[in-house]
Formats: C-alpha cells, sequence, structure tokens
C-alpha cells in the first residue's frame, strides 16, 4: 500500500524538520569521524520517523539513544534510509502496533562461552568445516553457516579475571546472524522488506520529505513482531549448536543480541539490551583485546547532566526514556583513519552524498556508499568511554589467541 500526501516544502522547511530531529539523537559518542558520519546521517531517519508519527496522529517522540560505539551502519539498504548504527531507535510507547521495516533488523548476536584449555587449531578446523557440509536444520529452517562472512567469526581468546571475579582460563565468542530469514523461509515471511515478497505485499510505503519510509502496522506489525520472536529463537540455538559441535568441556557464560526488537517501537542496532544477561561480551579489533563486562543500570541523572542532555531531555519529555536506555556497546565500531570531518550532505534523486575533508590534505571526499571507503575498528577508548559513562565495568579482559574465518 501507498500512502502519500502533499508534500510542497522548501529547502528551509527541510533544514528545519532536520534540525528537529537533531535534537532527538542523544549521542554518547567519541565524536570521531565514524560517530560524526552516524550524527550527520541519523537526522533523516529520525525525520522520516517524525513525518511518519505526525501523519498518523502520534506523538512524534522518535529519538536515537547512541551508544560510545555509534558509527555508520555499512548495510547500503539501512544507511540510505538514514540510520546508524551503536544505539537504541525508539518510537512510540513500546505497544503501538507499528514495526519501521528500513532500519533492517537481523537478529544477530553473540554467544559467550568458558573453555578449560585452550582448543588445538586443526581440530576446531576440521570441526568447523564438517559443520559446514552437514545438513543441519533448526526450528525447521535449513542452516546457511556464516561464519566466515561479514564480521562474523569464532574467536578464541585467554581470559584475565579481575580482582573481584573470575573466569575458567580460556574463553570463545560466536558471533554469527541469521542469513536464512532475511528473507521469505520455510516458516513465512522475512526480516528485510527488501528480500521478503511477503513483507511487500504487507507494508506501508509512505513518501516524506526525505525519501519512502516503510512499516506494518495493526495486525501486520504484530504478526511481524511474532515471527521476529521465532527469529531470536534460532539465532540464539543456531550459535548454541556451533558452540556444541566445535568445543568440548564449555559452559555458556552469556548468549546476547545486539540486533533486536524489545518491543513494537524499538530496536538496538549494536547496542546490547542490558536486562538479556548479566555478562556481555564486548569485542573491539583482531589485534586487540574483548572484554567481558557487567552492565550497570543507565543512564543516571548525574552522567545525563555530564553529556549535557538534561535541558533538552527535559523539553522533549524524554528524561524517563534517557533514564531506561540500558544499553551497553556490543563492540568498537568502524572508524576511517583518513577522513577528518563532514563538511556538508545534500541528495540528488533519494540518494545522499557526503561532502568530507580529508587528514593531512586540502582536498575532499564526495561519498554515498561507505563500504567502498577504507575503514578500521576503533580501540579501546570505547571501553574507556563506556566506564567514564558508568554504563558497566570491565570483569575479565580476552587476549585473542587466534580467529576462525572459513
Amino acid at each position: 500500500m501507498f500512502r502519500v500526501s502533499e508534500i510542497n516544502l522548501d529547502d528551509k522547511a527541510k533544514k528545519k524538520l532536520l534540525k528537529e530531529a537533531q535534537n532527538s539523537h542523544f549521542s554518547m559518542g567519541l565524536n570521531d569521524i565514524g560517530s560524526k558520519l552516524c550524527k550527520a546521517n541519523v537526522c533523516y531517519g529520525l525525520s522520516k520517523i517524525k513525518w511518519m508519527q505526525k501523519e498518523l496522529g502520534m506523538e512524534p517522540d522518535a529519538t536515537f539513544i547512541s551508544g560510545p560505539d555509534e558509527t555508520i551502519s555499512r548495510n547500503r539498504d539501512r544507511w540510505q534510509s538514514g540510520f546508524g548504527y551503536g544505539g537504541k531507535v525508539t518510537w512510540g510507547n513500546g505497544k503501538d502496533p507499528i514495526i519501521i521495516l528500513n532500519v533492517m533488523v537481523n537478529a544477530c548476536g553473540m554467544l559467550l562461552g568458558s573453555l578449560e584449555d585452550e582448543p588445538d587449531v586443526e581440530v576446531l578446523l576440521q570441526r568447523l568445516r564438517k559443520l559446514h557440509e552437514e545438513d543441519t536444520y533448526i526450528e525447521d529452517l535449513k542452516v546457511e553457516w556464516d561464519l566466515g562472512k561479514s564480521n562474523h567469526f569464532v574467536d578464541i581468546f585467554k581470559v584475565v579475571s579481575t580482582a573481584d571475579e573470575f573466569f575458567p582460563q580460556y574463553a570463545f565468542i560466536i558471533h554469527a546472524g541469521a542469513p536464512e530469514i532475511k528473507g521469505d523461509n520455510a516458516r513465512g515471511m522475512g526480516l528485510y522488506y527488501r528480500k521478503s515478497k511477503i513483507i511487500q505485499d504487507k507494508y506501508i510505503e509512505l513518501k516524506t520529505p526525505f525519501d519512502n519510509i516503510y512499516y506494518l502496522d495493526g495486525d501486520d506489525a504484530r504478526e511481524y513482531y511474532e515471527f521476529f520472536q521465532l527469529a531470536k529463537r534460532f539465532s540464539m540455538k543456531r550459535r548454541e549448536y556451533a558452540a556444541e559441535k566445535l568445543f568440548d568441556n564449555y559452559k555458556i557464560i552469556s548468549s546476547t543480541m545486539h540486533q533486536t526488537l524489545p518491543n513494537m517501537n524499538e530496536i538496538l542496532l549494536g547496542s546490547h539490551d542490558v536486562s538479556d544477561a548479566e555478562l556481555f561480551p564486548v569485542t573491539l579489533r583482531a589485534d586487540r583485546p574483548a572484554f567481558i563486562m557487567r552492565p550497570k543500570d543507565n543512564l543516571t541523572e548525574e552522567v545525563i547532566e555530564y553529556l549535557n542532555f538534561t535541558a533538552r531531555a527535559e523539553e522533549l519529555g524524554m528524561m524517563d526514556r534517557l533514564k531506561s536506555a540500558n544499553i551497553l556497546p556490543h563492540g568498537g565500531g568502524y572508524t576511517f583513519p583518513f577522513l577528518n570531518r563532514v563538511k556538508k550532505v545534500f541528495e540528488i534523486d533519494n540518494t545522499r552524498y557526503f561532502v568530507i575533508s580529508l587528514v593531512k590534505s586540502k582536498s575532499r571526499k564526495v561519498i554515498a556508499d561507505l563500504r567502498e571507503i577504507q575503514y578500521r575498528y576503533r580501540d579501546e577508548r570505547i571501553i574507556e568511554r563506556t566506564l567514564e559513562l558508568e554504563l558497566g565495568k570491565v570483569v575479565a579482559r580476552l587476549e585473542p589467541q587466534f580467529v576462525l574465518k572459513i
């Protein structure tokens, strides 16, 4: 279904909408170029959600609360739709049957487990190859293993516990998603509206001043949310099954999601929901330690004031939402060592372009697709910022031993 209202806005009116959306982005990021790009893009996505809310007679209360790891999304559709990564997008009170499809949730998560001994690399490789070769069904869905694609992996660590808590000597992390259910599948609709014909027959496409927004409402939203519960179970069982096939004498420390729908009006994009577990893994680069963190309820009033959020949050009526943010980074996020500052953003035929100054150069890059730009993952600055904002505490450091990607 396509909904359209008369849109005749000049540049001044559009800039006003973007400014209002920027005001609804509460950033805890590092303010490096990855963070700056996120800020420059998210106002477009929030503007589209707010426009939709007004069209539906709802309070235009959409917000993005981003953590220390806020950054770009390398998913082209999500980025072009005006969303970043490393935070929580919220629209509504959690009970309104409205699902935003542009955010592209995919049930990605991490399984953190402990090991008494360091596993043998060759044995693990043999087991992993066998896992990829066998036919595996979970929740009546055939598994398509993706442990070598994108940033998905099996990582082995040596554990350095803190004085407060003790863990076995070794640990592993399985980071993987659920590509089997991005499109239509044996259990019904897919998660991605671009890949699911079932969703395409149900969604509402609404024209906004900044390209279209796609959403489900009513019973269709409830059906999607119910399907996501299946997707969540499938994704978690999938990682647990891999652990069973790969490791001997292991114990699960935590099994968490960082792309999930806590309710029909909220999505976590690259952030842990601290209500999901007591301990969470935070991974950085392959050459840097990972960490096990115990979260704290966040954000406190003191931290909200420290971040200069108080006046803005009170004006928007968002203090309760900030006090119950309860997010924790799942990783370091992307940054771009050769890019410096976002100079300008403009759109041509619904494609967004970023004019960016370069480090140690007077020239500029004009970029639309950030997947084509050299990036790197951030280091321990993410952990330092997390501790600074009292989002959690470190209970163990994980020294990388080897990573499997096949």
